[in-house]
């Protein structure tokens, strides 16, 4: 491992957890294990992370330098607490969650047994695939962290490939909220549509549909200044 580098937990294999591991390992991080829960997620962390050893939670926290939780938001506050409750975290440690909703107080039960708190959401839909690694060039990453702490996680997004973006404690909700909007119109409307299509007998909608989506949105945020004018 180069100097530097840090040795990186993942406690959670569903689609997020083992690319971010993929992409933190392409930047020169030794990944210590997985913790993965049921076949599926099984053969993705292997998929992904060739040679990965699958541990349980406390023995990941026992010895990685960086913890990666990638678990559902619900369960995050409870996985937490559960391993504070065990003495598991340790001092100077790096804890890195990737809900959201959160900014790192959800970390608070870590923070106060010496951990270092840091919430990094990456702006996209993942596939579980190899094929994120390549998407993350082109998303941005939003960061929250304390002040002193902030440089690291622009960091470690960067190390990930993408940009980082800060966004305060306070408005995590709202970055959430807006972030899930977007995705659920998307699916939604490309949902209806490729019904359509297959509806009236038009072959492979989807390849239809392709550019047309990938067009539109280009177009739609080429309209709007960065920042918008308006709400």
């Amino acid at each position: 491992m180069k100097p530097g580098r840090l040795g990186v937990g993942i406690i959670g294999a569903g689609r997020v957890g083992p690319v971010l591991g993929a992409a933190l390992a392409g930047a020169g991080h030794a990944i210590v294990g997985i913790d993965a829960t049921g076949a599926d997620a099984v053969e993705r962390a292997e998929a992904i992370l060739p040679g990965v050893l699958l541990l349980d939670a406390p023995t990941i926290v026992e010895r990685a330098e960086l913890v990666l939780l990638a678990v559902p938001t619900a369960e995050l506050p409870g996985l937490v607490a559960g391993l504070a409750s065990t003495g598991a975290w340790q001092p100077g440690q790096i804890v890195v969650h990737t809900a959201a909703e959160h900014g790192v107080d959800v970390l608070r039960p870590a923070v106060e047994r010496g951990a270092i708190p840091i919430a990094l959401h990456p702006a996209m839909s993942f596939t579980g695939t190899s094929i994120d690694l390549a998407r993350l060039v082109e998303s941005t990453v939003a960061v929250t962290a304390p002040g002193p702490v902030l440089p690291i996680g622009q960091a470690l997004a960067v190390e990930m490939g993408a940009e980082p973006i800060v966004v305060d404690e306070a408005d995590r909700p709202a970055y959430a909220e807006a972030v899930a909007a977007a995705g659920e119109f998307a699916a939604g409307v490309v949902a209806q549509a490729l019904r359509q299509l297959a509806e009236i007998g038009v072959e492979r909608p989807a390849r239809v549909l392709g550019g047309v989506v990938r067009s539109a949105v280009e177009a739609a945020l080429a309209k709007h200044p960065d920042p918008p004018l308006e709400p």
